[in-house]
């Protein structure tokens, strides 16, 4: 009996730690509405080198449809599928309700003029930073936009981590891509 008590406190133990170092955004219920979400910077689904550490590392022109009525903002993460823990290349948030693109090479000022806000990627720096997988073998890259039915008021900075948790229960509809940037 007392053998099958620690394992399973151990299981519990492993299975809140596991949450806790969690490094992803939260995932959509099946019965939430999906924008279209494009971009006309890619060819097909690669990710030219220009959005890349390989050329001007710039971010690429996003754009999408139109939200559920009740959307207060948008927010963006984009990773890297194909590295543990999904490598972060861009955290953005507070996007304005109205917003329905993003241009190329969005500056990476933590605060932006439309009252949008940047987080710190994986590189350590505020805002876009392209693909640039170690090696030459091909990586996938996520772009994953919500609409939110507030706005998550977090200071320019934050982390995904805490963009995924001030977005619990409030994403009203989601979309992605997902590209491919071979080096």
């Amino acid at each position: 009996m007392l053998r099958m008590h620690r394992f399973a406190v151990a299981g519990f133990a492993f299975a809140f730690l596991a949450q806790a170092g969690c490094h992803s955004a939260p995932s959509p219920g099946d019965n939430t509405p999906v924008l279209s979400l494009t971009s006309a910077s890619f060819t097909g689904d690669s990710i030219p080198a220009k959005f890349s550490c390989h050329g001007s590392d710039t971010s690429p022109a996003l754009q999408w449809s139109a939200p559920p009525a009740a959307t207060q903002s948008f927010a963006l993460i984009v990773d890297d599928l194909d590295t543990p823990e999904n490598f972060v290349h861009w955290v953005l948030y507070d996007l304005p309700a109205a917003a329905r693109e993003l241009p190329e090479a969005v500056t990476t000022q933590p605060q932006r003029a439309d009252g949008s806000r940047q987080g710190v990627n994986d590189f350590g720096n505020t805002g876009y930073g392209g693909p640039c997988p170690p090696g030459s073998r091909a990586h996938r890259y996520r772009f994953r936009l919500y609409a939110l039915d507030a706005k998550l008021g977090l200071p320019a900075g934050a982390t995904r981590n805490q963009v995924a948790e001030a977005m619990q229960s409030h994403i009203l509809a989601h979309g992605q891509i997902v590209a491919r940037f071979q080096p």
